[in-house]
């Protein structure tokens, strides 16, 4: 299945992809298929009243990822790509008086927060470990419609049906399939391209160059403003009680002050990487605006390393953030086809870990590396990922999200730079390393997969 540079990297909210956008885009999905997309059951009267059940990590870290919040906006009729924070305020104040649904296309719905959405904490559905059920009855409490939905890491969204048969194509054959690594390279030897122009090649054979090009701008656009948004946020606390300081503009003041002095070690490189993915994470902890890289968990990762290599690499320039973006597609693409991209799935191998590969062999393409390179850069940066725990404290998205942003950033300029020092060759191929991820995201006990009952959510005090 091609999965393109806009499904490995979408404009939406924070705190969470797969806890804030995924049910988000499931309740207004649900929307739709009350509008006639799906079968209501027989002999239901017209649809009165909705309600929502999360299940799984959404409903143990539920609270703190803003699930509830996020399905009652998507119930709302809000999306992520173009969720405007000033209508969503008023829409909720308005929800809050009436307790009533007003859809477009749709009679209106009982619906009250406090209520219809519910968090259940018993086992979680078969599918995936983020599930939840959306469900409209009637005026006499029958049921008209029910849909399951899975939220499968990254703004992914699956019903029960779609994620129980093979995927479907869902456009025109791409000229260049590759399911994994080594198809990819060999790709590459047999064509003389390169692994981004191959990802390109791909992409054009469903939109065109200028959507293409301006859809990876303004992609590149949105992870630069969340940077700056970032570091220049007053210091303040985030949300959710845990009392987590915002540090990024104080770090990058201190900096700024060191600059040119004797009091900037070499090391110092290390600590511009690191503010840079904890300003967007910052922004993603306080619901801000941020790109999935893949996931909103991991957000920081690939902005921080475009940013170091933009700022801080003599002959770096905005011309090689496409060749950049379409590299890191190609690597999380095939990473989250043969693994998973999902926090609730595999840990945060899952999400820093496949952030930092991918920023890795985005870093070693933009700086002349061979296809072989890159692998090696992607590999050893996931490699060093492996079995990484989701371990939330208080099922926020700050500690140890944020911080662990910034050293998947070093890690990928450090991966890069190794793998840039050999010709390509090594003993653990990249596929290796996401199979080794797959088998251990399968054998990791669930409360260390995004549940916050293991790991530093029960060792920390969260109050």
């Amino acid at each position: 299945m091609f999965l393109s540079v806009f499904d490995i990297f979408k404009i939406g909210v924070g705190p969470s992809s797969s806890h804030t956008m995924g049910p988000m885009i499931a309740a207004a999905r649900f929307l739709d298929a009350l509008r006639g997309e799906a079968e209501p059951v027989p002999g239901a009267g017209a649809p009165a009243r909705v309600r929502a059940r999360l299940h799984g990590s959404l409903a143990f870290t539920g609270k703190g990822h803003a699930t509830d919040r996020a399905v009652v906006l998507g119930l709302l009729g809000f999306e992520p790509a173009t969720f405007d924070a000033t209508r969503a305020e008023a829409a909720l104040a308005e929800l809050a008086e009436s307790r009533t649904l007003r859809p477009d296309g749709l009679p209106p719905l009982a619906f009250n927060p406090a209520e219809d959405v519910i968090f259940d904490y018993g086992p979680p559905l078969p599918g995936h470990a983020n599930g939840m059920v959306v469900e409209a009855l009637d005026a006499d409490g029958n049921l008209h419609l029910s849909e399951t939905y899975y939220s499968v890491g990254g703004g992914f969204v699956l019903t029960e049906r779609e994620l129980s048969r093979p995927p479907v194509a869902a456009g025109p054959p791409v000229p260049y399939p590759f399911a994994n690594a080594a198809e990819l390279l060999e790709l590459t030897r047999k064509t003389g391209r390169t692994i981004a122009a191959i990802q390109r090649m791909n992409e054009l054979a469903r939109i065109d160059a200028n959507t293409l090009d301006s859809g990876m701008a303004r992609i590149w656009e949105v992870m630069s403003d969340t940077i700056d948004r970032g570091l220049a946020a007053e210091t303040a606390e985030l949300p959710g009680g845990l009392r987590v300081r915002r540090r990024a503009r104080a770090i990058r003041e201190r900096l700024e002050t060191e600059r040119g002095t004797n009091l900037a070690a070499p090391h110092t490189i290390n600590d511009w990487i690191s503010v840079y993915a904890i300003a967007v994470n910052e922004e993603n902890a306080a619901g801000n605006r941020v790109v999935t890289a893949p996931t909103n968990g991991a957000a920081g990762v690939v902005p921080a390393t475009i940013r170091y290599w933009l700022d801080h690499v003599p002959g770096a320039s905005q011309r090689g953030v496409s060749d950049f973006l379409l590299t890191a597609t190609a690597i999380g693409g095939i990473i989250k086809r043969n693994a998973s991209i999902s926090g609730a799935e595999v840990g945060c191998q899952g999400e820093v870990g496949s952030a930092s590969a991918m920023a890795a062999g985005g870093l070693a393409a933009v700086l002349g590396g061979t296809p072989e390179q890159i692998e090696n850069a992607a590999e050893i940066a996931l490699e060093h990922h492996l079995g990484m725990t989701c371990d939330p404290i208080a099922g926020l998205v700050q500690a140890p999200c944020i911080e662990r942003n910034g050293l998947g950033a070093i890690k990928a300029v450090s991966a890069a730079s190794l793998a840039l020092r050999g010709d390509g060759q090594h003993l653990v191929s990249l596929d290796a390393c996401i199979e080794t991820m797959r088998q251990t995201g399968r054998d990791m006990d669930s409360k260390y997969k995004e549940t916050s009952q293991g790991g530093l959510a029960v060792n920390v005090p969260s109050c």
